[in-house]
């Protein structure tokens, strides 16, 4: 029978607000899956650890920042995998950090850019991110 497991989480990482609020976009190096696919924080949540345990961990993993503030956007996003035949939960995150915080990438990223949300919507690679 299919199973249904929260085991990823998807984090936002944001900056200002209003009109000058921004998202963080991070492009995926050429020797990882998806190379060129631009994404939002989002990763495995590890065994013992929480949802919010795990956001704040891949953030820091993928870009070296810490939230000022972390929010539950009261969303999850799920998917199949046919591996496992499980449906994925996500949980989303908004990880508010400093105004003027840049991101120090990791090896999976190779490029790392703030833009507007619409714009962030345009560049984001899978449907679950432009939503």
């Amino acid at each position: 029978m299919t199973g249904v497991r929260v085991c990823f989480v998807d984090s936002y990482a944001l900056r200002g607000a209003g009109d000058r609020l921004e998202v963080l976009v991070l492009r995926r190096g050429l020797h990882g899956r998806c190379p060129g696919s631009w994404e939002t924080v989002h990763g495995t949540i590890e065994p013992g650890e929480t949802p919010v345990q795990a956001s704040l961990r891949e953030l820091r993993e993928e870009t070296g920042l810490a939230p000022e503030r972390l929010y539950n956007v009261s969303r999850t996003e799920a998917f199949y995998q046919h591996a496992s035949d499980e449906v994925a939960l996500i949980p989303v995150f908004a990880a508010f950090v400093a105004a003027g915080a840049a991101p120090r990438l990791s090896p999976e990223h190779d490029r790392a850019e703030w833009l507007a949300p619409a714009e962030a919507a345009r560049r984001f690679a899978w449907p679950r991110e432009r939503r």
